[in-house]
């Protein structure tokens, strides 16, 4: 029993996407939509027409395809992992692939439709580069769509691809693409989205996902893989101001290697930017100035470490420098600051009301904060802020946050990787919120005194 193969078909080389482009790196993806949208058949699709499925992994899939009574493989089953899932034909939790083409490699995060659920399309966008958003062909722009169309601005995804899937049940229409495309346009611009682009799919016979489909003469785009592989995905992070969260201190050690006892190193992952043996920098949130005199990737030494390099500094002064510092440069530092205007996406069962008290965890520092005003919640019908007295699960509101400590968090729509915190149950440590801080002085403290 075999899936239905897409049309043969040569692949497209529309705008923006030539089928000359060369490997761009690794690809961070989710898929989203709403219930039955295709969301499982079309990620499926996608790893069996790419060969990206094992032998034995498409035998156990027939079988239990074959086991339903189905006259074709049910290819959702291929990201369907759990029992429940399988059981129900729906998608509960986030499910990881990764695969590869010759141009790129993919981590892909296949993301729940339920309402219920959209806690976690909100932990599977959180990192990703590009959302696959599906729309059923026969339904068009439902609140579900918008909802995680929402979440996908307020994560700052770069790109979205919406692909309105099904078009095979309404006979290929030209009509009702251009309807639901365009729909999706203007939710997209309602919501400030810098790049939505559509694409009509039918994830269960294969068409436009790796090939471009005849029975689609109408659209002149890329077919969706080729797409994902010629996409750019330059990180915004890597053109700002050089930024490093402390995650340990590597401190002296008697028993280390002769020429390393008194090696003091700051460990980290360089969040934004570049840095160089010799630049500036400052330690907030004390405001301390220094110089970097040592880069090490593991045990091998760097003139010069950018965006997402996991390194080791040492500084030209001794510092006390904990886990949770921040090491920046000194132009553009985030000031320090205990007053956090932010957005949140409610995570949890338990609403949020003014006045309680929660920990904010930012990069590698935790700290007691209190909500001091419930500025709004987003109405998802007409994409704007309305009064709001609390915030229940899925919502996605406006507040105010007051910190014990003054914490450098910096704009999210400058970095995601600065302006990204975690609002959590000082009780009980369960994740209530994932929160997106905005606006800030970006001016950096007046330093607590001279280099040491």
């Amino acid at each position: 029993m075999t899936p239905t193969a897409s049309p043969p078909t040569s692949p497209s080389t529309g705008a923006g996407a030539p089928a000359e482009a060369r490997p761009t790196g690794l690809l961070r993806l989710a898929t989203a939509g709403s219930v039955d949208d295709g969301k499982s058949t079309l990620v499926g699709r996608l790893l069996f027409d790419s060969k990206s499925v094992l032998r034995d992994q498409l035998a156990a899939v027939e079988r239990v395809s074959l086991d339903r009574g189905m006259t074709r493989t049910d290819l959702a089953l291929l990201t369907d992992g759990l029992r429940a899932e399988r059981e129900q034909g729906i998608t509960i939790d986030v499910a990881y692939r990764y695969f590869a083409t010759p141009r790129r490699s993919f981590i892909l995060a296949d993301c729940p439709g339920h309402v219920q659920y959209t806690r976690n399309t909100v932990t599977g966008a959180s990192t990703a580069d590009l959302i696959i958003l599906l729309v059923d062909a026969r339904h068009g722009v439902v609140e579900q769509t918008r909802r995680h169309l929402a979440v996908a601005a307020l994560l700052r995804v770069p790109h979205v691809v919406v692909a309105v899937n099904k078009i095979d049940l309404v006979g290929y229409s030209a009509e009702v693409y251009a309807r639901v495309a365009d729909d999706i346009q203007a939710v997209a611009r309602g919501l400030g989205l810098p790049d939505a682009r559509a694409l009509p799919t039918s994830a269960l016979e294969g068409d436009n996902i790796v090939t471009r489909s005849e029975r689609t003469p109408f659209y002149t785009g890329p077919a969706l893989l080729e797409l994902l592989e010629t996409i750019s995905v330059d990180p915004p992070e890597a053109g700002q101001p050089f930024r490093l969260p402390v995650q340990s201190v590597i401190r002296p050690q008697s028993a280390a290697p002769p020429g390393l006892e008194d090696f003091r190193g700051y460990a980290g992952q360089v969040a934004a930017g570049s840095v160089a043996i010799g630049d500036e920098v400052l330690v907030l949130p004390s405001g301390r100035a220094s110089s970097i005199t040592g880069i090490h990737l593991g045990d091998r030494p760097l003139e010069r470490a950018v965006t997402g390099q996991s390194i080791t500094v040492e500084l030209a002064d001794d510092i006390d420098i904990s886990r949770g510092d921040l090491l920046a440069a000194p132009e553009g530092a985030p000031r320090p600051s205990r007053d956090v205007e932010a957005s949140l996406a409610w995570l949890s069962d338990r609403p949020l009301r003014q006045g309680d008290r929660v920990l904010v965890k930012h990069g590698t520092r935790t700290v007691q904060a209190v909500v001091t005003d419930i500025a709004g919640r987003l109405d998802l019908g007409d994409l704007a802020l309305v009064e709001a007295d609390g915030l229940a699960l899925n919502d996605i509101g406006r507040v105010r946050l007051r910190l014990s400590e003054a914490i450098p968090v910096a704009p999210y729509e400058r970095s995601r990787a600065d302006g990204a915190f975690l609002v959590i149950d000082a009780h009980d440590g369960w994740t209530l919120a994932a929160g997106m801080a905005h606006g800030g002085d970006e001016t950096p403290p007046a330093p607590s005194g001279e280099r040491s």
